[in-house]
């Protein structure tokens, strides 16, 4: 599933490409994943501008100019792909962001003004386009739980360690997994993050002093940011808006390096399971502390 930073990659290009497009048609092949009535396409959406583009967590959120908005969710397999005079494609790492469209996986076509583009591919079709007004995107169950984004300059330390102490009980890495907790953090960057701050992934929420807390915020923000510079962490068919590929795996520390050695102290980086997922830690950096 595409994290927090591809999300991110994804809105900057919309933002670059679609601003002030004009939407004149859209066709679709699976009403589950679009779920819209077709007064609700005609009298909202044809003939619309695209405002801007922004990211909740790991939706995508286009804004047009009847006041109604695209709430976007790639889930496990989602594109976003734009054809234009520039190519841009990112979400799911398949050849679909590089070859002919539409093909088996598109599902929505959006058409703009220019003959432009935007191609809503799911090869598992758990994704989700959403077409509402702005004030209901709240009001979805999922934005209503969804936790802090630690991007956000609003959310601090202290309701940080207050939220991951709420589940003290809970294994740090799960917490952190957990988007009611916090927004975003995928398998990945939650090794990554953990790595950074030197925490082992299998230690109690609770048992983490407010100075490991205070530096695991600051590894998430710091590693969010390096792969956003980075275009994300897919590994292969990736193409952002100016047509290069996300590189940030390239760079990463732990993260599918089994076998390796740690960067940081030389010992040799493992890969084990915590709560049913797939982990890879160094174990002289990252001692339990419970």
């Amino acid at each position: 599933m595409p994290e927090l930073p591809e999300v991110e990659t994804v809105k900057n290009g919309l933002n670059k490409l679609l601003k002030n497009k004009l939407v004149t048609d859209v066709t679709f092949d699976w009403p589950k994943g679009f779920p819209n009535s077709q007064g609700d396409i005609n009298n909202f959406l044809k003939k619309s501008k695209i405002i801007k583009t922004e990211r909740r967590g790991k939706a995508l959120i286009i804004y047009l100019s009847s006041d109604y908005c695209l709430v976007i969710h790639l889930k496990m397999t989602g594109q976003l792909v734009y054809r234009g005079k520039t190519q841009f494609g990112a979400g799911h790492p398949s050849d679909s962001l590089i070859g002919p469209l539409p093909d088996r996986s598109t599902r929505v076509i959006f058409t703009f003004d220019d003959d432009s583009k935007l191609y809503f591919n799911d090869q598992r079709k758990f994704g989700w386009i959403r077409l509402m007004p702005e004030f209901e995107v709240e009001n979805l169950d999922f934005m209503k739980k969804l936790g802090p984004d630690p991007l956000n300059d609003s959310f601090g330390a202290s309701e940080f360690r207050t939220r991951i102490r709420r589940r003290k009980n809970s294994r740090i890495k799960s917490t952190i997994l957990d988007q009611t907790v916090i927004a975003g953090v995928g398998n990945i960057y939650a090794d990554e993050s953990l790595w950074m701050s030197r925490i082992n992934p299998n230690s109690l929420s609770g048992s983490l002093s407010d100075s490991k807390l205070n530096l695991l915020l600051e590894s998430i923000r710091e590693v969010f940011k390096k792969s956003i510079a980075l275009g994300g962490s897919t590994a292969r068919n990736y193409v952002d808006a100016e047509g290069n590929r996300g590189s940030y795996l390239k760079f990463a520390n732990v993260y599918n390096r089994g076998g390796q050695a740690c960067p940081r102290c030389g010992n040799e980086i493992v890969k084990i399971k915590v709560t049913g997922r797939g982990t890879h830690i160094c174990t002289k950096c990252q001692r339990k502390t419970s």
